[in-house]
């Protein structure tokens, strides 16, 4: 007889939405331990940035999955998978529930529905396409990926190297788009249960959030944080600068733009990239929206919340 697959409540929702609020009170009304679906919060030292959870929200309700990895090293969704199967089992065991709280999308579908099964890494392959874009620049190589793949190219940003020489490297090697191999998404995982609740603001209300939360980053002083990582042993990957904010701060810290320029395309990036996580949460199937008014107490959200879970 087969094992009874194992509940997991995923609570997602754009960035500044307030998921780590509604998440901890959440958690202490149904008993649940925080499985981190963050890309970001996987890196040790970028703490503000990524408004990972305090020491005390630490010590209140335990977390998984973060503070994983050196901000020098770079994490992948199989890494992400791995490790979140062992602490899924790891709280299972202990008779507690499974809370899993974010905004990465990719890494959400990734547990809920596998990984799909593309080529390996060619390193020649991406040595070549990378010192390509250096010299005719990401959205060159973007350009390309369109071209092949339309697919991938309308969900990959013209600035994300790592992921459109990924799509290019599995063009090259297979002949066949990288969305082709993505398809088989949809299946569900049978060694979990998964349920779905997403907490959803207006675009006023959100779009003020966003506002106020890159005020707090930096008078918390992510500036400095930003110095900190940079001057680290081994620095930052290309993928941890990647990181919303930190992008912008390090263009900052380069010339490339004033702090005040910065902070205004913090703000500006943040709401697109709002955008397209909502886009990506309407491909989950059977997701109930919790629609937060603005002046509402996480508690109060919290008791909605479980009452969408169906806890």
């Amino acid at each position: 007889m087969s094992a009874k697959p194992i509940d997991i409540y995923f609570l997602l929702g754009p960035t500044a939405s307030g998921k780590s609020a509604l998440a901890m009170g959440l958690a202490r009304i149904i008993d649940a331990e925080i499985l981190s679906v963050d890309s970001m919060q996987v890196y040790r030292g970028m703490d503000i940035g990524t408004a990972k959870p305090t020491a005390d929200q630490l010590a209140q309700v335990p977390h998984h999955l973060i503070d994983v990895v050196e901000p020098s090293e770079s994490f992948s969704v199989a890494r992400f998978v791995e490790l979140a199967a062992k602490a899924i089992t790891d709280i299972d065991r202990r008779g507690r529930r499974i809370l899993a709280v974010g905004g990465t999308a990719l890494y959400a579908k990734a547990l809920a529905e596998g990984l799909f099964d593309g080529p390996g890494g060619n390193t020649q392959l991406r040595r070549e396409l990378k010192d390509r874009a250096a010299r005719v620049g990401s959205a060159s190589l973007h350009g390309e990926l369109g071209q092949v793949d339309p697919a991938s190219a309308g969900r990959i940003h013209p600035n994300d190297l790592r992921r459109i020489v990924r799509a290019l490297e599995v063009f090259e090697l297979t002949g066949e788009p990288i969305s082709s191999f993505q398809q088989q998404f949809g299946k569900a995982n049978p060694a979990y249960n998964c349920r779905y609740v997403c907490l959803r603001r207006g675009r006023e209300d959100l779009h003020r959030r966003i506002n106020a939360r890159v005020k707090t980053m930096i008078q918390a002083g992510l500036v400095q944080e930003v110095r900190s990582l940079l001057a680290s042993p081994g620095g930052m990957s290309a993928q941890a600068r990647q990181a919303l904010g930190y992008q912008e701060i390090i263009a900052s810290l380069d010339g490339q733009m004033s702090l005040s320029q910065a902070i205004e395309s913090i703000k500006i990036h943040t709401r697109q990239f709002a955008k397209r996580q909502l886009t990506w949460f309407r491909r989950f199937g059977d997701v109930f929206w919790l629609d937060a008014q603005t002046n509402e107490s996480p508690e109060d959200l919290a008791l909605r919340a479980r009452g969408a879970f169906g806890i």
